[in-house]
């Protein structure tokens, strides 16, 4: 192995669970891919990195289907078939050795049993991924005893030239070209390949050279899928170059697909590449938006800002007028390009590394575990152990409505001295303390599956704290976080209605004692002269008491709430606020003890606001929070002032909306008089720029009057002329105006005594 191989000490449980990290335990494995043969047995082939080289072997590819054994009766294709004990319904493991065995007896059982494949009633589970089905029947896994800083990994971006006249570089355009494409390889070391003295075959020919050179196992960039990649594709194939960018000298395979995340769905175009995974940190990006609730856009920018990964001395150019930049000064774009590579390694260092400690449990690639979900996640583990013990599966439990977690609010308006407590993984907890895990489960698997996780992560946790270095610490960080994003799943699981051992009857009952807790700490609270703000499914924001507001006090209260809670429920204390201003449920904004303004929910936040909406609210709820009231007026002239005055550049104005559906399906859709007319979508219809669902568009309010019809009264952003400005600032004052008095104005007299306590 080299030097990012191995263990540290106390990391015990990875080495030997197969429930975690399947049944074998062979290290050093970066990546699996299958290949169909002419003739025979079709093969795996697998990718290892040993003492600092990456060699390959092969070995049969491991394919199955399981199923019901009355549905596999007649089956015209030949299969090497296993009986599965217990009482499940798919009680017969059909073990296939080509891949088009596997497809055609699946289209078969279709046709006979008239039940498609993703059907929860289906008598059969089909998984369509070999590589998945390989990993789960041989119960290898990727990355075993490598740390993340072992991964080779190469970032990419690329800049492109526009024909004048135009918004936006296009592929097929004859006069648009790539004209630089930045990589940044190990230990952060960056090329920009420079089309200044190059033509763009010979460009992309020395990028296909590089790459080949450099053999990543993981290819990453920041909206990677839905613009370098297709970008590259289609301008190779234009200058007839060949795109050989897998270990095999492949080019890349490519097909339509969906990233779905949360409330979130994202169309792209999915890029495989033989031998080596291909990740987009946009996905990352959302995925943590998801759980934190915390950016205000996904631009690389942005995010890096964000995260404080930008550089002091970036180089910042604007997008509209990278042509005409380079065309007077290509090293100012070559440092953009290399410097946006940079970015792009520092934000996939920070957000890859827990898809990394997953991926070593999972039976997925790499490039699979970073858009797959925690629910199909815990389902992979859960069929893959199952099968590792020859044990019938079960079908999908069939899905109910039933009420979710506890959330109210008691007191809106500025408290102050606000503290916050959470019960520590409240549903897994209860799960497993009163053995709430799906019916469907004869082995138990569920619960020792969630037992197992939670001992390894606060095993990790542990060795996060006593890790002697830097490097150490950030690796037992990312392992605590994967295992903890996991285990907060396992309730989840049971009510998701494609889960193989869902179970709504569960997580209702997990559901139902959840709240009747939570509805137990609020009892208790108040019983001992405490005031709850907020409680939202396993937090609860309150007032302490007067006599426990600090010190020994509150120290035993707060141990004396501990023990009041029942066995294996735990409740950890962990935030104390200066103020706090409570809206509504789920949106609030806080002020830490250093200063610091956390500001959570749509309402206060919302993406839908124009950029200076977020920055004045941030500004006035900050004023509020300190007590400095009186400076609030002069925040809103100051802001009025440069509106009328025309101050700001168009993005402090304009806002960005995400495509839901695509400006074709829009349009069909107003034809039929089956939706009203739309300012983002009509803008994208005008364009005539191929969106699709999922892209941003910015545009600003054009007109004079404060009450206009958008549709008929807007433009893109990149259209704005600073020398002929057009925006409506009647419009956006109007915004201002009721910005301010929404939350800007004195507080009712039943909410003014709460602010101090």
């Amino acid at each position: 192995m080299d030097g990012g191989a191995g263990r540290s000490g106390g990391d015990s449980v990875c080495a030997g669970d197969p429930l975690l990290f399947g049944g074998d335990p062979a290290q050093g494995l970066v990546a699996v891919e299958a290949v169909p043969a002419r003739q025979g047995a079709d093969e795996a082939v697998l990718f290892w990195r040993r003492d600092g080289r990456t060699e390959a072997t092969r070995e049969p590819l491991a394919l199955f289907l399981a199923a019901e054994r009355s549905a596999l009766a007649g089956c015209p294709v030949a299969f090497e078939s296993r009986e599965l004990a217990g009482t499940g319904p798919l009680n017969v493991l059909a073990r296939f050795s080509r891949w088009r065995d596997v497809l055609k007896a699946r289209d078969w059982l279709a046709s006979t049993t008239g039940v498609p494949p993703a059907a929860a009633d289906a008598p059969y589970l089909f998984l369509n991924d070999p590589v998945q089905q390989h990993l789960m029947l041989t119960g290898r896994t990727l990355f075993k005893g490598l740390r993340f800083e072992a991964l080779r990994r190469l970032q990419m971006d690329i800049e492109c030239r526009t024909s004048p006249g135009y918004e936006f570089c296009n592929a097929e355009r004859e006069g648009d070209r790539i004209i630089a494409i930045a990589l940044c390889g190990d230990e952060g070391r960056v090329t920009v390949l420079s089309g200044a003295q190059a033509t763009e075959k010979e460009l992309l020919e020395r990028f296909v050279a590089a790459v080949r050179e450099e053999d990543p196992d993981v290819i990453e960039g920041h909206n990677l899928f839905n613009f370098d990649l297709p970008y590259l594709a289609a301008r190779a194939r234009r200058c007839g170059v060949a795109l050989a960018l897998g270990r095999d000298g492949s080019p890349p395979r490519r097909r339509a697909s969906r990233f779905a995340v949360g409330d979130r769905t994202l169309a792209y175009e999915r890029f495989e590449i033989f031998g080596r995974h291909v990740v987009d940190t946009l996905f990352l990006t959302h995925a943590y938006d998801v759980l934190n609730r915390s950016l205000d856009g996904f631009g690389l920018k942005e995010v890096a800002a964000h995260f404080g990964l930008a550089a002091p001395d970036r180089t910042y150019l604007d997008g509209r007028r990278i042509s005409e930049t380079f065309a007077r000064a290509p090293d100012e774009v070559l440092r953009y390009a290399g410097d946006d590579a940079r970015e792009t390694r520092a934000l996939s260092s920070l957000l890859a590394p827990t898809y990394f400690a997953q991926a070593q449990m999972l039976p997925y690639t790499y490039q699979n575990v970073c858009v797959r979900g925690q629910a199909a996640k815990i389902d992979a583990l859960m069929i893959r152990e199952y099968l590792r013990r020859g044990q019938a599966l079960p079908k999908p439990d069939a899905p109910w409505e039933f009420a979710g977690g506890y959330t109210d609010l008691f007191v809106t308006g500025i408290v102050r001295n606000v503290h916050h407590c959470d019960v520590r993984s409240l549903y897994p907890s209860l799960m497993l303390a009163q053995g709430l895990g799906p019916r469907s489960d004869e082995l138990g698997v569920f619960l020792k599956l969630l037992d197992a996780l939670r001992t390894v992560r606060l095993e990790a946790k542990r060795n996060a704290e006593r890790a002697p270095t830097p490097a150490q610490r950030a690796y037992f960080h990312a392992r605590q976080g994967a295992f903890k994003v996991l285990i907060n799943a396992f309730y989840g699981y049971l009510g998701f209605a494609q889960a193989r051992f869902s179970d709504f009857q569960a997580a209702e009952r997990v559901a139902e004692r959840g709240r009747a807790l939570l509805a137990s700490m609020l009892e208790w609270l108040r019983a001992r002269g405490a005031q709850p703000i907020e409680i939202d499914t396993d937090g609860i924001y309150f007032l302490p008491p007067v006599g426990a507001a600090g010190g020994e006090e509150l120290q035993r209260f707060r141990e004396d709430f501990a023990r009041s809670l029942p066995p294996g429920i735990e409740v950890e204390f962990d935030g104390v606020y200066r103020a706090m201003f409570s809206y509504k449920m789920k949106n609030y904004a806080l002020l830490t003890e250093e200063g610091e303004l956390i500001v959570k929910g749509a309402a206060l936040k919302s993406r839908g606001l124009e950029p200076f909406q977020r920055d004045f609210l941030r500004e006035l709820l900050r004023l509020r929070l300190e007590c400095r009231e009186a400076e609030l007026p002069a925040l809103k002239a100051r802001y009025a002032a440069a509106i009328r005055e025309r101050k700001w550049p168009i993005e402090r104005l304009a806002k960005t909306e995400r495509l839901q559906e695509a400006p074709a399906a829009y349009a069909a859709k107003r034809a039929a008089g089956r939706t009203a007319r739309n300012a983002v979508y009509e803008l994208a219809l005008k364009s005539g720029r191929p969106y699709r669902a999922g892209d941003p568009l910015s545009f600003y309010v054009t007109g004079t009057q404060k009450n206009v019809p958008l549709h008929e009264n807007c433009k893109l952003a990149a259209e704005w002329n600073p020398e002929d400005r057009d925006e409506n600032t009647a419009y956006y004052l109007a915004k201002l105006e009721a910005l301010y008095r929404k939350f800007g104005g004195a507080e009712p007299a039943s909410e003014s005594l709460w602010r101090t306590t």
